[in-house]
């Protein structure tokens, strides 16, 4: 969600649907409770391992998908790349050696995979395989029809489908380097509504872990589904357009480990678009999450409150 508008075309059409919880008030500022307990939910279902120490170069690719025949979903591909790390992605770059779990990633109303490319990029960069469709009908330049979000966990789905296909695909350049167990996903505002959506009324059971940025259960409930799948919610205390207490509601219903970075000066989730102190913490905490939660490095787990306080912009609600 991205332009002046948007706030009320959300608001208007979910509203009309019988749904409630958006708010474009800001919400009063709130801190995470101190010493929260650990959650007894079962332990992630990813063996343990470790995650690359080390920056890989940001190779990327488009696919053309379309499910169904009527749901065009261009898929934008980061992955790891051979060649320099810190450079800009390479179009078409050979894959780096290895296997790399796969992060499906949801934007937000009128917007595009491209948005998020400083965020997503480092995802990349760290040892993940991101896909990223632009949705039918709530991607830029679209009719904009709201409730379609309610389709998209499906999509998000087909888009796994495919994309998890080109491991065994001869010639492909991803043959042989997806983690194909190794799965997650992730999304901002309308995405992070998809998101939740593939933990409750479209449960993908090949998800192990999910980050929600700016999410609300919106048309998608809170009746998480299936086995543990850890969860990261990421939310501004100052959200204009999803309110900070509806989407901490939703935290708060996930039965599995699970965390909350709150940033108490925090937006609808500008900062993820440009590369400042905010969108630093969320990539770091974020890639830490990823790296536990995918690759079952438990290092990376003890790392996260460090990332998460680096700046002192943001407070970890951890319960992983």
């Amino acid at each position: 969600m991205f332009r002046r508008r948007t706030p009320v075309l959300l608001t208007a059409a979910l509203l009309a649907a019988g749904l409630t919880g958006c708010s474009t008030q800001a919400p009063a500022r709130t801190a995470a409770p101190a010493d929260p307990p650990k959650a007894s939910a079962p332990a992630p279902r990813v063996p343990a391992g470790t995650a690359p120490a080390e920056a890989f170069a940001v190779g990327v690719r488009q696919l053309k998908l379309n499910r169904g025949g009527d749901r065009p979903l261009p898929v934008t591909l980061w992955y790891p790349a051979r060649g320099t790390a810190g450079e800009a992605a390479q179009r078409n770059a050979t894959a780096a050696t290895g296997r790399f779990p796969v992060v499906a990633f949801s934007h937000g109303l009128d917007g595009r995979p491209v948005d998020y490319q400083v965020l997503l990029t480092r995802w990349a960069a760290a040892g993940f395989v991101v896909a990223a469709p632009t949705f039918p009908h709530t991607g830029k330049g679209t009719d904009g029809s709201v409730l379609d979000v309610l389709n998209q966990p499906a999509d998000v789905s087909y888009v796994l489908d495919k994309v998890l296909a080109l491991d065994a695909k001869a010639g492909d350049q991803l043959r042989g380097r997806l983690a194909t167990d190794r799965v997650g996903a992730a999304g901002h505002s309308a995405g992070g509504v998809t998101t939740i959506g593939l933990f409750t009324t479209g449960r993908d059971e090949r998800l192990r872990a999910g980050v929600v940025l700016a999410g609300t259960g919106l048309g998608v409930g809170t009746a998480f589904a299936g086995a543990a799948a850890p969860q990261l919610f990421v939310h501004g205390q100052a959200d204009e357009v999803v309110d900070y207490a509806a989407g901490k509601a939703v935290y708060d219903a996930v039965p599995w480990p699970k965390a909350m970075l709150s940033l108490p000066r925090g937006d609808h989730g500008r900062a993820l678009l440009g590369d400042g102190p905010a969108l630093r913490v969320v990539a770091d905490t974020t890639i830490e999450f990823l790296r536990w939660s995918l690759y079952g490095d438990e290092a990376a787990k003890g790392r996260l409150p460090a990332s998460a306080a680096r700046g002192d912009v943001a407070v970890l609600d951890d319960r992983l």
